[in-house]
């Protein structure tokens, strides 16, 4: 195993055990994780709109960390511009008012009806840029711990410090932690990472060395150490504002005002005004659309209710006042449901007849037990999407086809279905009552008020109990609609399967951007021609990744728990699949490893994912559905990575072969958008063809490895 060699001569620099290799590795790589899932959430949350790209800050990270691996070399001066950048790039947004223009969209967007800012061409680019910039710095000083370490163990402490990186940041969700803890976190990391310190060996040496980890200047040190106060002073600032708190979602603010029907807060997500707590009555009479439901209902009264989007409780405080007998009120978001529980005047949430489930809408149907009498989506809308899939949103799949059997499922004989929201355009109001239509076997009464945009959607079981208005719209309405979605293209709100054109001009950018910045990196793009293999099984990964995601989250729900879960567990069978590497190496047979025969297991445990329909999965009980989603999604995960650590410990150049790589995964990240045109589902025979060709490049190399060694 190789060790530190010889410290710096500066007299300042003091021995210290994060000095060596190993622990300079984790720490580095636990600073890395903390800093990229930080930015998804923080940029996110400060411009406008910006939580429906995060898949753009998730490639900037793989862009930033790739080439910090490209340029890391052994005794390198490491680059100080990551927390000065940084710090910069916080004072920044903070001081803007930056947003993305979302008018005249191909997509649905629940934002303000009034956009403002640049084209997302314009501004996703530049923030491409910004996190690759900063993600340099981490991806750098992680890379030069490769050389001293032998692969699998560098490997490996790579993956802790993931892992550490990933608990830490979900606690501090947990917790509800503000921004300044994120901060604090990063700032902490970053002085460690460049304090001076002389280097430990582990035997003596006749000659002088260069130091591995050379100590910057006394200059650089105070530069580093101001960034830090000062990310972390404006951090602060942040985090002392009234009103400002952190669920695992969105960065909330409230503003309360005095109005004509009463006190008013308004609920303010990521910038976006989403909900709003006063009196129900005042609420009722202000819009309308929320007594609509029991307006179309034959029921005397509501009886036992199910309420997703319960919110700030609202709709729980009407079902009670419309006489419901019991209320299970469903609602994704921790803090929004303490703000209504805390400021909410009617206390919907203290009434003994009420039962929160901090939970996603669709997970709690597929595991409630039935029968309920009134079932109401109450705005279930999200303005933000699950990490690691592009174009999954908290709700996507609350609106398929599938849940909607579901809910006709939970309803008793004469049990009433209703949803509402301000859904923007008639044809995705059109395309709702058709997937009602299509669960119910009948078509829904629909009240559309024009002024707001918005709709009342409402069925029952038995259509006599329905009570539809004479000016119903729904023939008009589903007439021509785009047709219902399903669990494998949950993309309600996109009207026709196809990759908006501003994607493709996002991606287009932001791809050649990223070969112009490798070309610089490593001077000739020939040098990387060795490891085309390990940039296409980057790129599979990212996609298998991706089927991870959106599988647990139909599973399990779109909950921020159920998603920190799956990165865990991927980070586990990676671990996994290096330690029975290395284990294969340590004994002797490594050298059995066939790789087609690797490679072949492979693509069959990907069959095996293909070809078990989700939806039995959804029938099976909850525990053995956790062992039966466990065992099909993280197999591939398992032996797609025994292919990787094989051929990572063989190439000749650590920190370029782990980079490419990593670059490989921004090929799969833009490569993902193609589910908007095929579904999830199929983004596993894309996966298919890239390890195909990976392993056809991998042969190919191995015979040149053969042929120049003899």
């Amino acid at each position: 195993m190789g060790q530190a060699h010889a410290g710096p001569a500066e007299p300042y620099g003091v021995p210290m055990v994060v000095s060596q290799a190993p622990l300079r590795l984790v720490l580095g790589s636990a600073l890395m994780l903390f800093v990229e899932l930080a930015l998804i959430r923080w940029l996110g949350a400060n411009i406008l709109h910006l939580s429906y790209f995060s898949n753009i800050v998730l490639l900037g990270s793989f862009l930033g960390i790739g080439l910090g691996f490209l340029r890391a070399r052994r005794g390198a001066q490491p680059p100080i511009w990551f927390p000065p950048l940084l710090a910069v790039t916080v004072m920044g947004v903070l001081a803007l008012d930056l947003g993305v223009d979302r008018s005249n969209s191909d997509l649905i967007f629940f934002t303000s009806l009034s956009t403002t800012g640049p084209p997302a061409w314009v501004v996703l680019p530049i923030v491409f840029v910004v996190v690759a910039a900063v993600l340099f710095g981490p991806g750098f000083l992680v890379g030069q711990c490769f050389f001293e370490l032998p692969r699998l163990t560098a490997y490996r402490l790579d993956l802790i410090g993931s892992l550490i990186g990933i608990g830490s940041f979900t606690l501090l969700s947990f917790l509800g932690a503000p921004s300044l803890a994120w901060g604090v976190v990063v700032g902490v990391l970053a002085l460690l990472l460049y304090w001076p310190a002389r280097q430990v060996r582990a035997e003596p040496r006749s000659e002088p060395e260069p130091p591995i980890f050379p100590a910057i200047s006394r200059v650089g040190l105070v530069l580093v150490g101001l960034s830090a106060a000062v990310l972390i002073g404006f951090l602060a600032r942040e985090s002392a504002q009234p009103g400002v708190r952190w669920s695992p979602y969105y960065k909330i603010e409230t503003e309360t005002q005095q109005t004509t029907i009463g006190e008013y807060t308004t609920i303010i997500a990521n910038g976006v005004p989403h909900q709003a707590v006063t009196d129900v009555d005042a609420r009722v009479e202000f819009e309308p659309f929320y007594a609509v439901p029991y307006q179309r209902s034959q029921r005397t009264d509501p009886g036992r209710v199910l309420i997703v989007g319960a919110g700030t409780g609202t709709d729980v405080a009407l079902a009670l006042r419309q006489g419901a007998t019991g209320v299970d009120a469903v609602e994704i978001d921790p803090r929004i449901r303490d703000i209504g529980r805390d400021i909410n005047p009617n206390r919907p949430f203290d009434d003994p007849r009420v039962s929160v489930h901090i939970n996603d809408g669709r997970a709690f149907i597929e595991q409630a037990p039935g029968p309920y009498d009134t079932i109401l989506f109450a705005l279930p809308d999200s303005l933000t999407l699950v990490a690691g899939a592009s174009q999954l949103r908290l709700e996507s799949y609350l609106f398929t086809e599938p849940a909607l059997q579901r809910v006709r499922e939970l309803l008793a004989d004469d049990g009433v279905f209703a949803m509402y929201n301000y859904y923007r355009e008639p044809w995705l109001v059109g395309r709702l009552g058709a997937t009602i239509s299509a669960a119910f076997g009948h078509d829904p009464c629909i009240d559309l008020n024009r002024d707001y945009n918005s709709a009342t959607l409402v069925a029952s079981v038995d259509e006599s109990m329905q009570r539809c208005s004479a000016e119903d719209h729904a023939a008009a309405l589903m007439a021509g609609a785009p047709a219902p979605v399903d669990d494998n293209r949950p993309f309600l709100y996109l009207r026709t399967p196809h990759i908006p054109g501003f994607y493709l001009a996002v991606l287009a950018v932001i791809l050649g951007i990223s070969l112009i910045a490798v070309r610089g990196a490593v001077g000739s793009l020939r040098r990387t021609r060795q490891y085309a293999d390990l940039f296409l099984l980057g790129a599979a990964f990212l996609l298998l990744e991706t089927r991870a995601i959106t599988m647990f989250a139909l599973l399990f729900g779109t909950t921020w728990l159920v998603n920190a879960i799956v990165f865990g567990g991927i980070l586990l069978a990676v671990l996994a699949a290096v330690e029975f590497t290395a284990w294969m190496k340590r004994t002797g047979r490594s050298q059995r490893i066939s790789l087609p025969i690797a490679y072949a297991v492979l693509l069959a445990s990907i069959a095996v994912v293909w070809l078990i329909p989700l939806a039995a999965l959804l029938q099976l009980p909850v525990p053995l559905r956790v062992v039966a989603a466990t065992a099909i999604t993280f197999m591939p995960v398992f032996t797609a990575n025994v292919v990787f650590a094989s051929r990572f410990d063989e190439a000749p150049d650590p920190s370029i072969s782990f980079g490419i790589n990593l670059l490989g995964a921004m090929l799969g990240g833009a490569l993902e958008y193609l589910a908007l045109l095929t579904g999830y589902r199929e983004l596993l025979l894309v996966a298919v063809g890239l390890y195909v060709g990976a392993l056809a490049l991998g042969q190919r190399q191995r015979r040149r490895m053969v042929v120049s060694a003899g």
